[in-house]
């Protein structure tokens, strides 16, 4: 139990032997077009939401915005762990350092569960918005546009934030399109939105339990997961004591309101309870306008897709780069995983994430989404008990940006959490239990017992101060 609760040694390795390290090449704009393109706000409004209205129906929007909330205590807790510990490890790196070297290679697991599974499962739905140009086979259509993410990956980080900032300004006019219709066929009031029904079978109306918002809360909490790539981009963003913070906070207002204005204004606009439980949106958008706007939007939305998709693969790379340079796996792996390429990039990491993603677009993943909902929830709350033990020791006079209400937002969200994480479906926690054990299983019979040589978490020489 003490290699959970002890803070590791930041290592600080000889500087024949010192760690590379990524360059410091963009600033708050640059990261928050990063960040926000990770979030796809576009593509999880496409994607991800109609899966909630099928489940939740009118009560999809309470959700989101309950899950919102809670994102703001968890954004506080990653921007303060990202001013003290700006790694490209991102939560394990903050969590090994503050709550331990296991508790830190539960979270490393818990987020590899989370990058490796999201890209593909994204990518997938390119084919049903790309339907109005070309009728594509999903999982071909998802490891195309894997594969084009981790080419655009391999580029330099400042090439791709404006490339991602041109594809993000294309999916928020997207959002915004949806907003401007649903608002415009408006047939229901604010009151829909409390109203809590979702159409059953045989044009029943069922009514949504509070049991089922708590379930929905993983995926609500997913829906603006992303703003933690700000976290991810800390080694290469400028004045990262300062910039982390602005970053992560920003892409979480902006995200939550491309997301949850469209949810409802759609919630308002579907013409019947079986339209808007249907979750087609794409069918919403020609009904409230004509089939030209409808492709439109569908292409825009497709465009987000891919935009996501290199975002995530440049995340994703990140995360595995810098579990090589801590030295997670043996060290012919650790070494081949570590290097980085003419510009700048860890391209070995890079198609290491993004070639597995496009063979991953050819399995069933029906399951995944609950998987990633159960991995998410483990993850932030990990993070809550780092963000509770960040002001012991010296870490308490550290420069760092620093949370209100501090011990209070940790613990409340260690309860929040822990109670949504319990309401999982069985199935769901037990997938994610299993590989948990696994991992944990691998740390007490290779890295524990190599605790001077494996899993030494470091930090660029610039952050150490």
């Amino acid at each position: 139990m003490t290699d959970t609760l002890r803070p590791v040694e930041t290592a600080l390795p000889q500087a024949s032997d010192s760690p590379q390290t990524l360059k410091r090449s963009i600033g708050v704009v640059g990261g928050t077009l990063l960040t926000l393109s990770c979030v796809t706000p576009a593509s999880t409004l496409f994607v991800v939401v109609p899966d909630l209205f099928g489940s939740l129906g009118t009560a999809t929007a309470l959700t989101i915005a309950i899950g919102s909330l809670l994102c703001v205590a968890v954004a506080f807790c990653y921007a303060e762990l990202g001013t003290l510990i700006p790694s490209a490890g991102g939560e394990y790196a903050m969590v090994s350092t503050l709550a331990g070297r296991l508790a830190g290679w539960l979270v490393f697991v818990l987020s590899l569960l989370v990058v490796m599974i999201v890209p593909p499962v994204i990518a997938m739905g390119t084919a049903d918005y790309l339907a109005p140009l070309v009728h594509l086979d999903p999982a071909l259509a998802g490891a195309g546009v894997m594969l084009l993410a981790t080419l655009a990956g391999l580029l330099d980080l400042r090439a791709n934030a404006w490339i991602t900032g041109v594809f993000l300004v294309l999916e928020v006019i997207a959002a915004a399109v949806v907003a401007v219709l649903g608002f415009a066929h408006g047939h229901r009031g604010a009151g829909s939105l409390v109203s809590m029904q979702v159409a059953g079978a045989h044009g029943r109306t069922d009514t949504v339990t509070a049991m089922l918002v708590v379930s929905g809360l993983a995926i609500a909490l997913f829906v603006t997961q992303g703003f933690s790539t700000a976290v991810y981009l800390s080694e290469e963003l400028e004045h990262p004591r300062r910039n982390v913070a602005r970053t992560v906070l920003a892409t979480l207002a902006i995200s939550t309101v491309i997301i949850l204005v469209p949810v409802v204004a759609i919630t308002f606009g579907a013409s019947d309870l079986s339209q808007l439980t249907g979750g087609d949106i794409g069918s919403m958008v020609t009904a409230w306008s004509n089939s030209a706007v409808g492709a439109f939007v569908s292409l825009c939305v497709a465009l987000a897709i891919i935009n996501a998709g290199i975002v995530m693969v440049i995340q994703n790379s990140r995360v595995l780069f810098a579990s090589a340079r801590d030295k997670a796996w043996p060290q012919p792996v650790n070494d081949v995983f570590s290097k980085l390429g003419r510009f700048g990039s860890p391209w070995v990491a890079t198609l290491a994430v993004g070639i597995p993603g496009a063979l991953l677009c050819f399995v069933n993943l029906d399951t995944l989404y609950g998987v990633t909902g159960v991995s998410v929830t483990g993850m932030y709350l990990l993070v809550a008990v780092a963000a509770l033990l960040s002001r012991r020791g010296h870490h308490r006079h550290t420069a760092a940006w620093r949370m209100p209400l501090w011990p209070v937002l940790p613990v409340l969200l260690i309860a929040v959490l822990g109670y949504v994480l319990i309401q999982q479906e069985t199935s769901y926690l037990l997938w994610t239990g299993g590989i948990t054990a696994a991992a944990t299983l691998y740390w007490a019979l290779y890295l524990r017992p190599r605790r001077a040589t494996r899993w030494l978490v470091s930090l660029p020489e610039d952050a150490r101060s």
